[in-house]
């Protein structure tokens, strides 16, 4: 697969898809339906278990360009038109059926840092950091993905400051699952993909779209909810053959049936 700001590679049932628009990965229309294309298509091919999200150079992804931004018109749609798509473009990572791991490579600001949090999993490098500057540049959006990861204060503070945060505060704070040297960065991430890779991948799309439901639902309604993905799944082969190989004391082979 080839595209104008992104390369794609499928290995081991991982596909790793790299941001390379230089010089700092900045996100306009094009880049971001391409990205929208990109998931659509990983998220239904079978030899697509877990993706990686990372960033080429050595910054993640400085959020929107804002010198499309100035180019947008009032009264022409084309507002509304930016939105869907920037809509979709967080959408499409966030609901893929396919777990995502983040392997933040530097700095993810503003909507950068919003593609981030939308992964599964975020792991980042040492020379990874964080900011919502968009007060600064006279916007304001991006609040929601803020209340949904920080507390109350810090949310507010970060996004009315534009301050800049190291990615060990992520750590601290259990957004992200480890914060490793730059150089292992992408050897880290593809341990994680694997341990993924190696389950059902029933199994484990079933748990995505579990996390996805049960967020609005009260807890009770969320358990007899995934209850019933639990009795969907015992009746898969994958489920047969995962409990015959643990009787057995054997490495399970799934087939996604």
């Amino acid at each position: 697969m080839t595209y104008n700001f992104y390369t794609v590679a499928i290995a081991e049932f991982i596909a790793t898809v790299t941001i390379a628009r230089p010089p700092v990965n900045a996100q306009n229309g094009p880049m971001r339906e391409e990205l929208i294309t990109i998931f659509e298509t990983l998220g239904e091919m079978e030899e697509v278990r877990v993706i990686i999200l990372t960033g080429a150079g050595k910054i993640f992804s400085a959020g929107a360009d804002i010198k499309e931004r100035v180019g947008i018109t009032a009264g022409a749609g084309d507002y509304a038109r930016n939105n869907r798509i920037v809509r979709n473009f967080f959408d499409v990572v966030s609901d893929c059926p396919k777990p995502v791991i983040a392997a933040v490579n530097g700095p993810m600001i503003g909507a950068g840092f919003v593609l981030a949090l939308c992964a599964d999993i975020m792991i980042a490098s040492e020379t990874a950091s964080f900011q919502m500057p968009e007060v600064n540049v006279g916007l304001a959006g991006g609040t929601a993905f803020m209340t949904e990861h920080f507390g109350r204060s810090r949310a507010r503070a970060m996004y009315l400051t534009g301050r800049t945060y190291p990615a060990s505060e992520l750590y601290r704070l259990g957004i992200a699952e480890a914060v490793v040297p730059n150089e292992q960065l992408l050897d880290e991430a593809i341990i994680y993909a694997r341990e993924i890779a190696s389950k059902s991948p029933l199994a484990i799309q079933a748990a995505k779209q579990g996390f996805i439901n049960v967020k609005e639902m009260p807890v009770r309604d969320a358990y007899r909810y995934e209850q019933t993905l639990t009795v969907g799944l015992s009746k898969t082969d994958d489920a047969k053959e995962a409990q015959r190989a643990f009787v057995e004391k054997r490495q399970a082979k799934f087939v996604g049936r």
